[in-house]
């Protein structure tokens, strides 16, 4: 069995830990007043906003050493909602591997939205959950983990493509947040 810890108790770490759970993985949750905690599971998910990334990093970097850390962020500018404030070249992700180097870390679920989790479903379509990272046997790990939970996963290629991630992210949220699309709506993949 799997064992996950979870930064955070919004919609997206209760929604993740939902499809993990279902699988048949353990979950613990991290909340922002538990400073101090122990994290103890395999995987561990940071499901907070990006501006927490560096501060978790920080705090909990010796901690996090060898566990397969998903990055779960979309580093979008939310006063002005134009841009991602990350270099062109980069990714929150990658920042967050340059500050956890001894971890695993990959980018996941930034392009799903809680609902669509839940769910599991994008319209007719099965909810897909991007993976991205140079780490196979970690992206494997959390593939089982959320194909076992009734939501599928792909593998998204390298930590470099975790940019791209972001962009289908950004892209997704501006347009619910535009209400060209619904909360409940987003990207779906078709695989035939």
């Amino acid at each position: 069995m799997t064992s996950f810890t979870i930064f955070g108790s919004g919609n997206m770490g209760t929604a993740i830990a939902g499809v993990v759970a279902a699988g048949g993985s353990s979950v613990e949750h991290i909340g922002s007043q538990d400073a101090g905690a122990t994290v103890n599971g395999d995987i561990v998910v940071l499901a907070v906003p990006y501006p927490a990334l560096q501060e978790i990093a920080g705090r909990y970097g010796d901690q996090l050493a060898g566990k397969i850390v998903v990055d779960i962020t979309n580093p979008l500018d939310f006063d002005t909602f134009d841009s991602l404030v990350v270099p062109a070249n980069s990714s929150a992700t990658a920042e967050l591997a340059a500050a956890l180097p001894s971890s695993r870390v990959l980018k996941a679920f930034n392009t799903s939205f809680a609902a669509t989790l839940g769910s599991k479903a994008v319209g007719p379509n099965q909810t897909t959950v991007l993976i991205a990272g140079d780490d196979a046997a970690a992206k494997d790990a959390l593939a089982a983990a959320v194909k076992g939970g009734g939501v599928d996963a792909v593998d998204a290629g390298s930590l470099t493509r975790a940019r791209e991630l972001e962009a289908m992210g950004f892209l997704q949220l501006t347009l619910a947040a535009g209400e060209k699309i619904q909360w409940t709506g987003g990207f779906g993949l078709v695989r035939q």
